[in-house]
């Protein structure tokens, strides 16, 4: 009797191990995507539809880019996670901790934690900025700041900082383990790196493949910056192959922190996305490219994906943006990169619903969906994969089960 119940024992050990070691009981869906929530225009919808607008997507992260207390005060106890953003124009008042500390005392602590603020983002692309020099002198003194605020509001655990930055912060990116940072970064450079690093936070980037294929549309195929099938490229040095544009650019960057020392250091991309119009020289800007790249991009995070130099690590992507925001300024194509026009209709159909069955890209629909059919496709999708999971593991339960209690006592 003893010899049967240390079985049993043994057993309920295996099965609790297999357990957490699979997807069982976790409906995954797109767990690494994240939405970027403009809001230049006045005529999108209040933050309350926003919101459920996002829960019916299923999406629980967002990036917003400012600190705006009507977002943040209708998200509260959604459990949507948010980054807010420090304007660039903030940057050398914050770099003093006293100024810091009342900054987050007003913008930050007010909020938590019904509001699940997740991360800040300190500036945006500050490296390429027009004003460049003065940003910089005050990066890393102001995030040093901040997370000296954090930490004496005991915040410090929950938000994390960091600070979104260009491509155009590569000297090198092709092929990737070429990446490497323009010498009159670098210096800086490494400072927000050592920053990163010792508070664990993660490098982001906001890359775009649209703008290499619009620089140079008779090099650069577009089906690779699509992620649509093609022949892609392998790195001379590594070996690896890339059948995509963005895994390539993400794992750039990821060499090109090496070779100022940091190794240990994950890249998430804060902005992605694709222009559905443009002006007339603006090359790529259709609506199908739009809906086929981010149709692909969240097949790829259906599937978890990680980049060729980290494929284990799936990887963090914030597509941008919910919205076609109308009073963006410069080309036409920047008020064009919405998933949604304004009013929550969408702009065109990314297709979840083919998303886990198809491998192939097809010509996607132009027609507005409703907010319920985006909802229920990705739904299907998800309780499609969970089902799968719950047989499985039932198997695996009851095959087990059999093997130990046919085993003599």
């Amino acid at each position: 009797m003893a010899s049967f119940f240390s079985r049993i024992s043994t057993f309920r050990i295996f099965l609790l191990c297999s357990l957490c070691f699979s997807d069982f009981g976790f409906l995954q869906g797109v767990s690494s995507l994240g939405i970027n929530y403009g809001q230049l225009g006045n005529n999108l919808l209040p933050p309350e539809k926003v919101l459920d607008l996002l829960s019916s997507l299923r999406i629980t992260k967002a990036r917003i880019y400012d600190t705006n207390p009507q977002v943040l005060t209708a998200f509260a106890n959604s459990g949507v996670e948010i980054m807010v953003t420090i304007e660039n124009a903030m940057l050398g008042q914050l770099s003093n901790p006293q100024a810091a500390f009342q900054w987050v005392t007003s913008h930050i602590k007010p909020y938590v934690p019904a509001t699940k603020i997740t991360s800040i983002a300190v500036g945006n692309e500050v490296f390429t900025d027009d004003d460049t020099t003065v940003l910089l002198s005050n990066l890393v003194p102001a995030m040093v700041s901040i997370q000296g605020a954090l930490a004496q509001l005991g915040l410090d655990q929950y938000i994390k900082l960091s600070t979104p930055c260009s491509l155009a912060v590569l000297q090198e990116s092709y092929p990737p383990s070429a990446g490497s940072f323009k010498t009159e970064v670098s210096g800086v450079m490494s400072q927000l790196l050592q920053f990163l690093q010792t508070t664990k936070a993660p490098f982001w980037i906001n890359a775009y493949p649209y703008f290499a294929y619009k620089g140079d549309p008779s090099s650069v195929s577009l089906d690779y910056v699509l992620f649509n099938p093609n022949q892609g490229m392998v790195d001379p040095f590594t070996k690896l192959h890339y059948d995509n544009m963005l895994y390539a650019q993400v794992d750039a960057a990821i060499y090109a922190m090496a070779r100022l020392g940091f190794n240990g250091i994950e890249v998430k991309v804060s902005e992605t996305g694709w222009p559905s119009n443009g002006d007339e020289n603006e090359i790529g800007a259709t609506l199908q490219n739009a809906a086929i790249y981010n149709r692909n991009l969240l097949r790829r995070q259906l599937q978890n994906e990680g980049t060729p130099l980290r494929p284990k690590l799936r990887l963090e992507v914030y597509v941008f943006a919910l919205f076609n925001e109308n009073m963006k300024p410069g080309p036409s194509s920047e008020r064009n990169y919405g998933l949604f026009h304004p009013d929550g209709t969408m702009a065109y159909n990314v297709g979840l619903s083919s998303v886990s069955t198809t491998n192939s890209a097809t010509t996607p629909s132009t027609t507005t969906s409703s907010v319920s059919d985006f909802t229920s496709s990705a739904t299907k999708a998800a309780t499609m994969e969970y089902n799968q999971s719950w047989v499985y593991w039932m198997l695996v339960f009851v095959l087990s089960f059999q093997v130990y209690m046919r085993r003599p006592f």
